[in-house]
């Protein structure tokens, strides 16, 4: 399993740490207290790897007029919205949460052309909430399709989120195959598409991102 490039730093410096928080205690305590703090500090550093793993993945199906889950995570919200933030329109609200287990890299939903890139800062409650897609800190990326759609996806953080990576620029073609960026740590990724499309995915199930079509747009 490949370990993502945003968590290379980190890994590398708790690693370090570790390493000489378990050589001191090897040196200066009983062996008692050196197992236990070796057993803990192993698992800690594990679960924080097993975070920042990046699986290869490409969509196995022509993915033209499909929606796939840009992240890995549960269905939390499937309900007609107004997005007042970017594209002032009634639309179709699908929201993905992630908790820290999940793989946290995300990807495009959609193949198309980036439109739309922005960050908005704000508070930082369970990702979960309703309230979280308005009020948390976000990123927000538009991609239009071919066929001239827009569709707009929101990296939002959560309690335990403190960083939102968005590879995605004004401009470039995107591809579904392709990160579009990276949250730490527990967050959610929402979906907003045009009213009318049809719906693959219900609520409270678990989807794989870039693997899951979550919804069809109409043609």
């Amino acid at each position: 399993m490949k370990v993502h490039r945003e968590g290379t730093g980190l890994l590398l410096t708790l690693f370090t740490l570790i390493f000489i928080v378990n050589v001191t205690v090897y040196y200066t305590a009983s062996r008692g207290l050196f197992y236990t703090v070796a057993t803990f500090t192993t698992i800690f550093f594990l679960l924080i790897l097993n975070f920042f793993r990046s699986p290869y993945r490409r969509f196995p199906y022509d993915s033209e007029g499909l929606v796939i889950a840009p992240a890995d995570g549960t269905i939390v919200a499937i309900e007609e919205v107004m997005e007042n933030e970017i594209l002032h329109k009634q639309c179709l609200q699908v929201s993905i949460f992630m908790s820290i287990f999940n793989v946290h890299a995300n990807w495009f939903p959609v193949n198309g052309t980036v439109k739309h890139v922005s960050h908005q800062n704000g508070r930082f409650m369970a990702a979960y909430l309703p309230k979280s897609s308005t009020e948390n800190e976000r990123s927000a990326v538009v991609i239009t399709t071919k066929q001239g759609v827009d569709i707009l996806a929101r990296q939002i953080a959560g309690a335990m989120a403190r960083r939102i990576v968005t590879y995605a620029k004004v401009g470039e073609p995107c591809h579904v195959n392709e990160q579009m960026g990276f949250i730490k740590f527990g967050s959610r990724v929402d979906v907003y598409l045009p009213i009318g499309t049809e719906v693959l995915v219900e609520m409270d199930q678990q989807v794989t991102g870039n693997q899951t079509p979550i919804a069809r747009l109409s043609k």
